[in-house]
């Protein structure tokens, strides 16, 4: 053979070499498809707090990712009493009926009084002072109609598929719900998943 002579891969050589690189390609598509697949599935389903399984322990707050969590007290209006005494509102011993710091069961504010007319008032949340503590929510369920509830806001969330606050919650309240629907509405029947 002449040393101009271009090398020939044997038979068997480039057999080997067309496996392999078949093989790579394969290992290469199967995993993007994999990827995608648990991106999509991830993507198809959120974390939220079951209403009725809640029991206010404060984690929400603490637990969260975020430096303020994700977690808020939302408002049932349809089950909402509008009372004079509403009892996510005002603390327990409360001195006195009015917005004064000292009567209020939520450390920074968030839930805010508006009188409507004689005895009704309007409560609502700022959710921007909402910490997702849960003491409202505690006194209103243990004395009031239970129109506050605590959800995760999915439009702060950052989607974690292993959720903190999941893993501290001492009860098994955070559940996986269809992202289509991602939000448990308290008095209303979840379909067990």
């Amino acid at each position: 053979m002449s040393a101009d002579a271009p090398l020939q891969d044997p038979p068997r050589r480039r057999f080997l070499r067309q496996c392999l690189g078949g093989a790579a390609g394969a290992l290469v598509c199967g995993t993007g498809l994999a990827a995608l697949r648990g991106g999509a599935r991830r993507a198809a389903f959120r974390w939220q707090i079951d209403p009725a399984k809640c029991v206010q322990c404060g984690k929400c707050a603490t637990q969260c990712v975020l430096p303020i969590s994700a977690v808020k007290c939302v408002h049932s209006m349809a089950m909402c009493g509008y009372c004079n005494l509403c009892f996510g509102y005002f603390e327990g011993q409360a001195p006195g009926l009015n917005a004064g710091g000292e009567n209020q069961m939520c450390p920074t504010g968030a839930i805010k009084r508006r009188f409507v007319e004689e005895p009704y008032f309007e409560y609502t949340v700022d959710e921007g002072l909402c910490t997702g503590c849960g003491l409202c929510v505690k006194g209103c369920t243990s004395f009031g109609n239970g129109s506050l509830s605590l959800q995760v806001r999915h439009d702060l969330c950052l989607d974690c598929e292993e959720c903190a606050i999941a893993r501290g919650c001492p009860v098994s309240a955070f559940q996986r719900v269809p992202a289509t629907d991602p939000y448990l509405r308290k008095g209303v029947e979840s379909e067990p998943g």
